[in-house]
């Protein structure tokens, strides 16, 4: 077999095994087992068989076995597990993944096992050896990662390592991002017990990531993780300290954050920055920079021109969404770190996930005893921006090029109110959000950027492609399905206009609460973002029914019938809107609008000319006036209507209607004209030209034009396109 084919036949397994159809799984699994010639595997692939057959049998026989359910999930994990082995086996060798290239190198060198890697790191630490530290560290979370399913020694081992407070936090937060990454490739009992432990952890950094880290495999594996009673009374234990429905919370509505990143990356890159580039010309003549004196400089009231500058300018109303966006917890560096991540400290896959500390060893050369000031200003200045800890080495790495002149010119800048200063933001930032909370923002931003920017990032799966909707797994529902939480989500899903996975918490809401009018308005609001105009509608009226006062929903029924075709009934609510709100010019022109489509044009006129009347500077009202003056007969009118239409940034369709009240006054001439310059509008396309035109022959023929004289006309047009005629 083939690589490929391994990969889908261990697929297709898991995908039997999720659905619980294990005579298909094991089935499946002969054929693996054959295919990639691990016959060891076949022995214990029999003995699960012939124990399935016999509890089949027992049962078709109608002996009730009271362990039946204990054997029927023990068979199914001892399936998933066996189905993992053969995969790890027939992959070990020929698998190019990063995964099995660090198990086949790690094979090659000493073997150690935890307890000498821990009693090593704990000597070296001692000493103060920081490049030996470092390198154990590194050998700790390979060997973590790519073992295969660990014993009970081996677990203990680690878990003693864990928990030892002598070590450096970074040590525990280096097991922890192994053990998540380890159960991402395959599935191990003892390596969520671990994590298990870690969320524990006094540590609130190795706490945080342990959550997250649970979190995640729990997602991963959420068919299989139910077969595991100590998976569920771990959790159901952890859930009972302080907080814990608080941090799960923080960290669903964080990974629903990182959709954004993307979107403020491609809003920087393509807006912001083009924007500034165009932006900067014009600063000394706006701001009259040349003639500032130091003392303008240093004033503390901004000059009010310069306010209205920016709130003014579209640059402006960026940045400040960009502002809001910061002190929200998005991840608005992204962009900036982007192409900062090729120094040598990234090749090695573990320090994309190290917690930052200047006590790495990357930074010992560069700075000896004598400039432990320098060091120490560069670490004060990575808490400008409360930057994840990829990003921070990549801000110290870049400051290490930079010759040492410029550096130190730099630090001598940078004097003790700056830093002082910068303290205090991030203080106030942590007060924000809670210090917690600031982890677990920046480990995710941490993770988003090894799954999408690590060298070898394609030989992992990326968790950010998957929906990440916790709230839904059958583990997790427990302990986050209150209202409390459930309505945080659906709001933040909202918030970010991702209204699918808002409509189904609000759905979910709703069942239990049938007498919330605010909770149907949202489900309606959410269907018609999704275009599910007769869903939409039918919430609307049953919020309408709770609270009939709603203008908001009185609205959007009358908008939702319309859009449905169904303009009497929009009328209703149109004008039981109005009579709330009579002023509303807006509501007007919907309600003329209604009238246009039920054909009774004199009533439509009529709002039309009110809102005409009442609002002359938007000229809303020109279009339908002069189309219902049209259809009125009122030719006269129609044309002094378009006339103003026309000097005031015409459209194609209003250069059709000016010809088509040109052709009903017998003015073929000026019928033609205006055709003529609709197809240029349309760049020559005549064939688009006509589709418009067709859709009108039949207000035409109510206007008098005779059927015959359509396709006379449109020669006509073509003959003086071509300046025949």
């Amino acid at each position: 077999m083939t690589l490929q084919e391994i990969n889908k036949a261990y697929d297709r397994i898991v995908g039997s095994l999720d659905s619980q159809e294990l005579k298909n799984a094991f089935d499946s699994l002969q054929v693996l087992i054959a295919g990639s010639r691990e016959y060891s595997f076949q022995d214990r692939l029999n003995e699960l068989q012939d124990t399935y057959k016999y509890m089949l049998r027992y049962r078709i026989e109608g002996v009730k076995d009271p362990m039946q359910e204990q054997i029927y999930n023990n068979l199914q994990v001892s399936a998933y597990e066996l189905t993992d082995s053969v995969k790890q086996k027939a992959l070990a060798v020929e698998s190019p993944l990063s995964y099995y290239s660090r198990r086949r190198s790690l094979k090659t060198q000493p073997a150690f096992t935890y307890k000498q890697l821990h009693s090593q790191l704990i000597l070296e630490y001692e000493n103060k050896k920081h490049k030996e530290s470092d390198a154990f560290n590194i050998i700790i979370f390979n060997k973590i990662w790519v073992s295969s399913f660990l014993k009970k020694e081996e677990a203990e081992e680690i878990r003693n390592m864990l928990q030892d407070q002598t070590l450096p936090f970074t040590t525990g937060c280096q097991i922890v991002s192994s053990l998540m990454l380890g159960l991402q490739e395959m599935f191990d009992k003892e390596k969520i017990l671990l994590l298990f432990d870690a969320a524990n952890h006094p540590d609130e950094e190795i706490r945080a990531r342990a959550f997250i880290s649970i979190l995640i495999t729990l997602y991963t594996y959420r068919k299989r993780t139910a077969l595991y009673p100590q998976i569920a009374d771990r959790l159901a234990a952890l859930a009972e300290t302080p907080g814990f429905t608080k941090i799960i919370r923080t960290i669903i509505l964080r990974f629903i954050l990182t959709r954004e990143t993307e979107k403020i990356t491609h809003k920087i890159n393509n807006e912001i920055i083009p924007e500034m580039m165009k932006f900067s010309p014009n600063l000394n003549h706006k701001f009259n920079l040349k003639d500032l004196t130091p003392q303008d400089i240093t004033n503390e009231e901004m000059n009010p021109e310069w306010e209205n500058f920016f709130s003014d300018n579209n640059l402006g109303k960026k940045i400040e969404e960009f502002g809001e966006l910061h002190q929200e917890g998005a991840d608005i560096m992204h962009s900036t770190f982007i192409h900062l991540k090729n120094f040598p400290f990234f090749r090695e896959l573990s320090n994309w996930l190290l917690p930052f500390t200047i006590e790495h060893s990357s930074f010992d050369d560069p700075f000896t005893s004598e400039n432990e000031i320098e060091k120490q200003t560069l670490n004060t200045m990575t808490q400008v921006a409360a930057m994840c800890s990829s990003d921070k080495y990549s801000l110290f790495f870049s400051m290490m090029q930079l010759p040492k002149e410029a550096r130190m010119m730099m630090m001598n800048q940078f004097d003790s109110q700056t830093a002082d200063m910068i303290q205090q933001n991030k203080e106030k930032l942590i007060d924000r959000h809670g210090k917690l909370n600031t982890i677990i923002g920046q480990y995710i931003q941490d993770l988003y950027r090894f799954f999408k920017l690590y060298p070898g990032h394609l030989d992992f799966t990326d968790i950010f492609t998957m929906p990440l909707d916790f709230h839904n797994l059958t583990s997790l529902r427990p302990y986050i399905s209150d209202q409390e939480s459930l309505t945080a989500i659906a709001e933040y899903y909202l918030r970010k206009n991702y209204f699918t996975d808002a409509l189904t918490i609000f759905s979910q809401l709703a069942e239990t609460d049938q007498d919330n009018p605010i909770l149907f308005q949202k489900i309606g609001y959410c269907k018609q973002m999704e275009r599910d105009l007769q869903g939409a509608l039918n919430s609307y009226l049953h919020a309408d029914l709770l609270n009939s006062e709603s203008k908001w929903v009185i609205r959007r029924i009358a908008g939702c019938y319309r859009s449905l075709k169904q303009p009497e009934e929009a009328l209703k609510y149109y004008r039981r809107y109005e009579a709330m709100n009579p002023d509303n010019l807006s509501v007007q022109i919907s309600i003329g609008h209604c009238y246009l489509e039920l054909k009774d044009y004199n009533e439509a006129l009529k709002c039309f000319f009110k809102v005409d009347y009442l609002d002359n500077k938007s000229h809303k009202a020109w279009r339908p006036i002069a189309w219902c003056s049209f259809l009125t007969g009122k030719l006269d009118q129609a044309r002094n209507y378009y006339k103003k239409i026309l000097n005031n940034q015409p459209n194609t369709q209003d250069l059709l209607n000016a010809g088509h009240t040109e052709w009903a006054l017998q003015n073929i001439k000026g019928a033609l004209s205006f055709y003529q310059q609709a197809v240029q509008m349309e760049n020559g396309n005549f064939l688009k030209f006509q589709e418009q035109f067709s859709q009108d022959v039949t207000d035409l023929l109510i206007a008098g034009i005779e059927e015959s004289e359509v396709a006379l006309m449109l020669d006509q047009l073509r003959y003086k396109m071509d300046g025949e005629i």
